[in-house]
């Protein structure tokens, strides 16, 4: 049996694994290390040698691991080396054919996670006929960072690092998948949570333009949530401390005071561990919000990013290829009301329509409608306005709610959580639930993972036996497919519409004032 997979990529010998009808590359480097005088410069080319094993995980970026109950752990110990991507494909035929090509993009709040982790092993995908790719891009302070120093430096793009990083690893792969069996011309992103606010800043990314076809956003977001968004490069707005200023707040905490090339020659010589700090997704949101030292991820910079993906989806420059977006059902949300009265405030002029929506009875607890609120208004109210704005442009938009959760903890659970719905869309189940995986579980595991491998394929996620699930439309009745407890798909109108209308309500009537 085959156990050595073999391709060449400009005269380099790369060597792989085969196993199970799937050939697989790991730890191919996409871009050189971004340590010493490439900390904080945009991602640099890099040459493989005559031959290149890559049969290993190589180091994900620097990072506190944090532990998921919805994801599994990073099996690399973090590194700033970190700019590897990972490729599976299905063992070629005989007959040539270009397979359609999945990217994922993963999460981890711009502080958090790898491609290492085994809930994103593409294995199932690959066993699927699709190419599928993961990749690491830089984190926390070492991925979006700026400071006079560096904009004084003039050295090229600056501060979205991370960004940069994955338009370098969609660049290599659009000159180099053909190499495996992968069609370039039918590419397919596809990100969850920070992953998915980065496939939707590359929907809108001038810089990312052609680099993809189609595109998968997975609780994402799409509008500016207060202390979500709104940041720019130099620029304090609205009270929002620009990415330059944080960048001097953070300089200052470990000593570094100054504009020159001194103090940029001081932030490079910081050990790793300095630069990366105790963030984490566990502290991520504990820092001071009157002098913060992480901007918490991507922010307006005027090249990669040059507005928000609220003002830019759907817009004459935007991506307008086939879009899938959607939630799960207990979805992630902040809301910290001490009362429902003042709850109910936060809608303005809206308070008594949120009410009647919300606690037509009166009888829900106040954290349920902290829950509720909090996601309607960071998640699923959101992915519905992209799904508008995306389809009013005329592109094709297919709408979704995840609320399945797997029998071994639905007495834990109260829903379908943040990222829950991950291994049902990449066929990686078992590696989540392991021996309490169930049959149930393998079954919406099926049908889910079909919409998403149609869609790869042709940008329709529909196909033979399953249940259709029409394209969004604006200007008829607006169709969401559930995928519900039971383990079914149903196609039909949004029950939660007037909770989502009454949310959109108070947000445009805030924006009148």
């Amino acid at each position: 049996m085959e156990k050595e997979a073999v391709i060449e990529i400009d005269g380099s010998r790369v060597v792989g694994n085969a196993e199970g009808g799937v050939h697989s590359f790991k730890g191919l480097p996409y871009a050189a290390p971004p340590v010493g005088a490439l900390r904080w410069r945009e991602p640099q080319p890099r040459s493989l040698p005559d031959t290149y094993e890559a049969t290993e995980f190589r180091s994900d970026c620097m990072q506190i691991p944090f532990e998921s109950i919805v994801a599994t752990p990073i099996e690399t110990m973090p590194s700033e080396d970190c700019l590897y991507l990972n490729v599976w494909r299905p063992q070629p035929a005989q007959e040539k054919k270009a397979y359609p090509v999945v990217v994922w993009i993963h999460g981890g709040g711009f502080v958090n996670g790898g491609s290492s982790q085994s809930i994103y092993d593409g294995t199932a995908m690959a066993q699927g006929g699709v190419v599928f790719v993961t990749f690491n891009y830089r984190l926390g302070r070492f991925g979006f960072f700026t400071h006079p120093a560096l904009t004084a430096a003039a050295e090229g793009r600056l501060g979205n690092y991370g960004l940069m990083d994955q338009i370098a690893a969609l660049s290599w792969i659009k000159d180099n998948i053909a190499a495996f069996g992968g069609d370039p011309k039918n590419v397919t992103i596809v990100g969850e949570s920070a992953g998915g606010v980065s496939v939707l800043n590359l929907m809108v990314s001038p810089a990312a333009r052609g680099l993809f076809h189609r595109a998968v956003v997975m609780s994402g977001g799409g509008r500016i949530i207060q202390g979500f968004g709104g940041r720019h490069i130099s620029e304090e707005r609205n009270g929002v401390a620009s990415a330059e200023q944080i960048g001097v707040t953070f300089a200052r905490a470990v000593g570094i005071n100054g504009e020159g090339k001194a103090a940029l020659k001081a932030l490079r010589e910081l050990p790793a561990e300095i630069v990366l700090g105790s963030l984490n997704l566990r502290t991520l949101f504990a820092q001071d919000p009157l002098a913060p030292q992480f901007s918490g991820g991507p922010f307006i910079d005027g090249a990669i990013i040059t507005g928000e993906v609220e003002d830019l989806v759907g817009g004459e420059s935007a991506f307008s290829g086939p879009l899938m977006i959607g939630t799960t059902g207990a979805d992630m949300g902040f809301e910290l009301a001490p009362t429902k009265a003042l709850l109910f405030a936060t809608f303005g002029q809206h308070n008594n329509a949120a009410e009647a929506a919300y606690d037509p009875g009166g009888g829900t607890d106040l954290q349920t409608l902290r829950d509720r609120i909090g996601a309607d208004r960071m998640m699923h109210e959101p992915a519905r306005y992209v799904a508008r704005q995306h389809s009013a442009s005329g592109a094709s938009a297919y709408l979704y709610r995840f609320h399945y959760v797997a029998e071994s903890v639905r007495d834990e659970w109260g829903g379908a959580r943040h990222a829950s719905e991950i291994p049902y869309f990449l066929a990686t189940v078992r590696a989540r639930y392991g021996g309490e995986t169930t049959q149930l579980d393998l079954s919406i595991e099926r049908v889910t993972n079909a919409y998403v491998l149609n869609f790869a394929r042709s940008g329709n996620p529909n196909g033979a036996g399953q249940a259709q699930w029409p394209s969004f439309k604006v200007t008829m009745q607006e169709v969401l497919l559930r995928f519900t407890d039971q383990g079914e798909a149903i196609a039909g109108a949004d029950p939660w519409a007037d909770r989502l209308d009454v949310v959109e309500a108070a947000r445009r009537g805030r924006e009148v004032q």
